[in-house]
């Protein structure tokens, strides 16, 4: 199985451009992610996580063909050869997997629909007497009130050999290295555990936003689930000037103590996604970036940049998802200080090992300052403006090579190894 470091995240029918809502024929868009695929590398990621890159009618997650790459991004061999392209950079892939619901056109929804509620596909959904706001003749249980989206029965062994069917074609036709399930907190347990057992060469990470992470992942065999408890800590800390948020949620999730839920687990953490805020919008001080991500890469995990957001792009979720999945093309990529810190800090955790293990100390804690620990490896960052001091002993500074003081300037930012 496939590890990751660092991962970047892409909406690719987003980034490409694409239209909103699926059209006749093909359109070859794929070139455009081929052509990031050096600055990702040079990011320092060794890995790609693609939001949903299958046929579906508007979004990609409402998905209508498991065996066709989305025709307004380009064709199966299109992709397969990206993902080779990928895999001669370096970088892993793993891709977006929808398996709580489908599209309404999806083939087998589309023949209950013809047989107003019966057909041989019955089973494979939740239906009941009643009726839709299409007008169906029939009611089906939607994704959390959107009845575009239609829930899969997967406690139906036939649905889920079929969804497995489609896990092995994706990994023969275009060598995708893992998974990303979309909501699988809403998954049942026994569906995700056949899942791992049959495809145990993938690394496969779970959407979890509420919930025992730990539990989840003992149940199911997952390898990772998002962090949103962090992701939510990291922003609000700042913004609130209460870094005691954050470092409760670290040492509630990877400290050392024997109630810390996470330890020695390795979550998949970011700062922001394709379904939230921009943090560059989120923050109050801008100059707070640099805080924001020292501590993202030194947390335990795996951090994961999502397109764009190197380069300080904005998106308020206010103003609809499209907001937060714009083409790249529209995204100003003139100034690389940002991506240029991001990647000191991808090489910092490649050459340092204990950024790659599980370890969490606290080292120090005020409501504008924290330092904590990873083996011999510290992050500290002062969002005041004033400087602080913070005994650490001998150290020096992995990122710009000075011997640590002892002293944090303000609004400031540092991983620090211990001598």
């Amino acid at each position: 199985m496939r590890e990751f470091d660092v991962l970047y995240q892409i909406y690719p029918l987003g980034f490409c451009g694409a239209e909103r809502t699926a059209v006749p024929g093909v359109r070859q868009r794929l070139d455009a992610l081929a052509a990031v695929i050096p600055d990702i590398a040079a990011l320092g990621c060794d890995g790609v996580l693609l939001n949903p890159v299958l046929q579906s009618g508007t979004h990609g997650y409402d998905v209508t063909d498991y065996f066709t790459v989305d025709t307004r991004l380009g064709t199966n061999e299109a992709f397969a050869s990206l993902v080779g392209r990928m895999h001669e950079a370096g970088l892993g892939v793993v891709t977006d997997a929808v398996f709580d619901h489908t599209g309404r056109g999806f083939g087998p929804f589309a023949d209950v629909v013809a047989n107003r509620g019966g057909g041989r596909y019955r089973d494979w959904f939740f239906i009941r007497d009643g009726d839709t706001p299409y007008g169906d003749g029939f009611y089906y249980e939607p994704w959390e009130g959107h009845f575009e989206l239609v829930r899969l029965n997967l406690n139906n062994p036939e649905v889920q050999d079929y969804l497995l069917r489609a896990l092995r074609f994706w990994v023969e036709a275009f060598g995708i290295d893992g998974l990303r399930l979309d909501v699988a907190y809403m998954l049942p347990p026994p569906f995700l555990r056949r899942l791992k057992e049959a495809a145990p060469d993938l690394w496969i990470v779970g959407e979890m936003i509420h919930g025992d992470y730990g539990r989840f992942l003992d149940e199911t065999g997952l390898d990772s689930v998002t962090d949103y408890v962090c992701y939510k800590g990291l922003y609000s800390a700042i913004n609130s000037r209460n870094l005691f948020e954050i470092e409760h949620s670290l040492t509630r999730l990877f400290g050392a103590e024997p109630w810390a839920v996470c330890r020695g687990r390795r979550l998949l953490n970011f700062a922001d996604n394709h379904d939230v805020t921009r943090l560059y919008t989120l923050l109050n001080d801008k100059r707070d970036v640099y805080a924001a991500y020292t501590i993202l890469f030194a947390m335990p995990g795996i951090p994961c940049v999502y397109y764009g957001s190197e380069y300080r792009a904005e998106g308020d979720k206010r103003a609809g998802d499209e907001a937060l999945r714009p083409a790249w093309a529209d995204i100003d990529t003139s100034d690389r200080t940002l991506y240029d810190f991001i990647a000191r800090l991808a090489a910092i955790r490649r050459a340092e090992p204990g950024l790659k293990g599980t370890s969490y100390r606290k080292l120090f804690l005020t409501n504008t300052a924290l330092a904590f620990g990873r083996d011999d490896v510290v992050a500290a960052v002062n969002i005041a403006e004033e400087p602080v001091h913070i005994d650490l002993g001998r150290c020096v500074s992995l990122i710009d090579g000075r011997t640590y003081g002892g002293t944090l300037p303000g609004k400031s930012a540092d991983l620090l190894k211990l001598s």
